[in-house]
């Protein structure tokens, strides 16, 4: 059992390795709060936003001042079932 989840867990960084590649900043951290179903990546430790703008997706974008130090992605295991779904039909 631990090897099939430490595989699954190996499969899922290596997917996500041309995505993290492209992000905008070098450094950053991800969270995610299970039970409020909310990944957290932020460019800055700690963000102390001052601003905050919600994109049509329901993605927040965190600001202090003009720079961006962080992005809130609501309802993020469902986000991931539309895109296996959406990649699926193709």
């Amino acid at each position: 059992m631990e090897t099939t989840v430490k595989s699954q867990a190996v499969r899922a960084v290596a997917q996500a390795v041309p995505f993290l590649l492209k992000f905008p900043e070098q450094r950053f951290s991800v969270d995610y709060d299970q039970e409020v179903d909310v990944l957290y990546i932020s460019f800055q430790r700690p963000q102390r936003a001052t601003d905050t703008e919600m994109t049509d997706e329901g993605i927040l974008l965190r600001y202090r001042g003009k720079q961006l130090v962080g992005i809130t992605i609501l309802d993020a295991s469902a986000r991931v079932e539309e895109r296996m779904t959406a990649s699926d039909r193709q």
